[in-house]
């Protein structure tokens, strides 16, 4: 009988996505829910476009390494189920820390996080891995670059783009005319040019596992712990002495790792320079609580808005994005704004350049100033907000 998995190139890939990061940039968004549980674009998850590109590419492994308040997160990831990666031997796999192993336990950073996960890789059997980060926008389809890493026999092969944002903030490439790194600077303080890494990264497994032992081994660390970043450690001594090659993206790229980034990317949804998310042929996938159709009263103002399911909209809303359950009382007005989800703007109250987090105590009759952000940003948040906020004790 023939092997109904047959062994080609998508089933011996596995997407690595690196979601266990505190996020401590994006505060006080992720003060009570891991970052990629951070809701985005009004009734999406951030982890959703990471999974929607790799379903979308075809990749049907895909592995989620946790750590910093999962709850959240498994709820929303429901099994792989929404993204059709609840396979029997193929789908979607949680990662936690785990004690008992040496390669176990909490994670001291992403380069330490990837040797955890290299005995897991090899016993599945996989002969290539790609490791992401749920940080970013973007629309991009992985097989290309998959095809090039396979053909020019790479062992890694870095994601590329040129950026509009300040490159020190991210991992800067050198290449020459052939698309060959000569250089992999991570978060220099005067980056020579824009061409920045997209922290999507195509590993040879073997060559990763044999690489990060060695850096690991040479600080007589069998842990990995020394590992640090893999922007660091990792991924310069690739470009040093291994097989490395760039595949270019183009179109829109935003890392929305800051406050301020998280609000930009919003508002170039808005403007129609941001993800397209009604792009054909390549759907951005979630798993959205149940709600009515959003509700606008006759008094109602809105203009160039999402506006998300079970909404009541009595009020004026002006180039916003209003999450989930969000009801905004006649006599309010709120503009450039992003309301997270189930918060009630009272009548009189004027919201302009706010960030309102999931459950937000909205002050009566001015815009809040309880939690400002960076730059001109004001950040909205729970009055009760404790230890445990809103979206780890509801999983709202």
């Amino acid at each position: 009988m023939a092997d109904p998995f047959p062994q080609d190139w998508a089933h011996s890939t596995v997407a690595l996505v690196l979601a266990g990061g505190r996020g401590s940039r994006l505060a006080p968004l992720t003060e009570a829910r891991s970052k990629p549980a951070v809701p985005v674009a009004g009734q999406y998850r951030l982890i959703d476009v990471v999974l929607s590109n790799l379903a979308n590419s075809g990749l049907r492994d895909v592995w989620i390494v946790e750590q910093f308040r999962p709850f959240t997160l498994n709820q929303h990831l429901a099994g792989g189920r929404p993204w059709d990666l609840d396979g029997t031997r193929h789908g979607l796999r949680l990662l936690p820390p785990a004690e008992g192993r040496t390669e176990e336990g909490f994670a001291a950073g992403n380069g330490h996080a990837l040797l955890q996960q290299i005995p897991l890789l090899e016993a599945f059997g996989a002969e290539t891995v790609v490791v992401l980060s749920a940080d970013q926008l973007y629309q991009f389809d992985l097989r290309p670059a998959l095809e090039q890493h396979r053909a020019g026999s790479a062992e890694l092969t870095m994601v590329t783009t040129q950026t509009d944002e300040d490159p020190s903030r991210f991992g800067v490439v050198q290449v020459n005319a052939q698309g060959v790194p000569t250089r992999y600077d991570h978060k220099p303080e005067r980056p020579e040019g824009r061409l920045v890494a997209t922290e999507i990264f195509i590993y040879d497994v073997a060559a990763l596992a044999e690489v990060s032992r060695h850096l690991a081994a040479e600080q007589d660390d069998p842990e990995g712990d020394s590992l640090g970043d893999y922007g660091e450690t990792i991924v310069p001594h690739f470009v040093d002495h291994r097989r490395t090659r760039t595949h270019r993206m183009e179109g829109y790229w935003r890392d929305i790792g800051t406050v301020d980034a998280y609000f930009k990317a919003h508002m170039e949804l808005l403007d129609g320079t941001g993800l397209d998310l009604g792009r054909p042929g390549w759907p951005l996938v979630s798993n959205p609580e149940p709600a009515p159709p959003a509700w606008i009263d006759t008094r109602a103002s809105v203009s160039a808005s999402f506006v998300a399911p079970g909404c009541r909209i009595l009020g004026e809303v002006e180039h916003s994005v209003v999450g989930p359950g969000v009801v905004i009382e006649a006599g309010a007005r709120v503009s450039r704004s992003v309301l997270l989800g189930d918060c009630v703007v009272p009548s009189g109250a004027v919201l302009e350049s706010v960030i309102a987090d999931v459950g937000a105590h909205v002050p009566d009759g001015r815009s809040g100033r309880t939690r400002p952000g960076p730059g001109n940003i004001t950040v909205l948040v729970p009055a009760d907000r404790g230890p445990q906020g809103p979206d780890e004790t509801t999983g709202t």
